[in-house]
């Protein structure tokens, strides 16, 4: 479902990632874990096609997204990538559940499906009764299950996210790991995460950890 194959990556002299392979399969959920300034974060965004690899392949549902040009890789990116990040990224003017429906509306879905698909994943999350909430009236964890909705409204293939509980306590932190498998077992999602937690990691179907540019066995 995603292979990525011999990628590379410098900034100026630093190598960054010196040739990493690695297979996701669907319903999968694989953790990256490594040091600081390993490159987990980088291998995300380039799998995610928010960076370009120097050189290799990224091949997700078929597709050689490295080979994409702008228009329909901005295109595949909205249709078939979610993205969830640390820091919430929700826009403050606006409730939960237009947050939410913004990937779709930008895709030319119609306003009355996409409302209906956001309200179901909001109250999976239970979040049914906080629809018309704006951010800054949410709590840190409701606010990451708003962006994790918004990131699945487009039902895309994979699921990224960059350490999503790194913002929160661990009570929090707990019930949003719960909810990854809670979303795999409704909606059939696959996720690869960047984290440094170790409970999450340890959940996880796999851990794939990255040391010296690549990922080690």
């Amino acid at each position: 479902m995603i292979e990525v194959k011999n990628i590379r990556k410098n900034f100026g002299r630093l190598e960054v990632l010196k040739g990493v392979d690695l297979t996701v399969n669907k319903g999968e959920i694989v953790s990256i874990v490594g040091a600081s300034g390993a490159g987990k974060s980088t291998l995300l965004h380039i799998i995610g096609t928010i960076d370009k690899a120097d050189s290799g392949e990224v091949i997700i549902d078929g597709k050689d997204v490295l080979k994409l040009k702008d228009k329909k890789l901005a295109k595949f990116r909205n249709q078939k990538i979610g993205f969830v990040f640390q820091f919430h990224h929700l826009l403050p003017e606006f409730d939960a559940l237009e947050n939410v429906c913004i990937p779709a509306y930008i895709a030319g879905e119609s306003k009355t499906d996409v409302e209906k698909r956001a309200e179901e994943i909001l109250s999976f999350m239970g979040l049914a009764e906080r629809l018309t909430h704006k951010p800054g009236e949410l709590s840190g964890g409701e606010q990451q299950r708003v962006a994790i909705a918004r990131a699945l409204i487009n039902n895309p293939v994979v699921v990224l996210m960059d350490e999503p509980s790194g913002n929160l306590d661990s009570k929090a932190s707990k019930a949003l790991h719960q909810l990854f498998f809670d979303l795999r077992d409704k909606f059939e999602q696959t996720f690869v995460i960047v984290t440094h937690n170790k409970e999450l990691a340890e959940m996880t179907d796999r851990t794939l950890t990255i040391k010296d540019g690549i990922i080690s066995k």
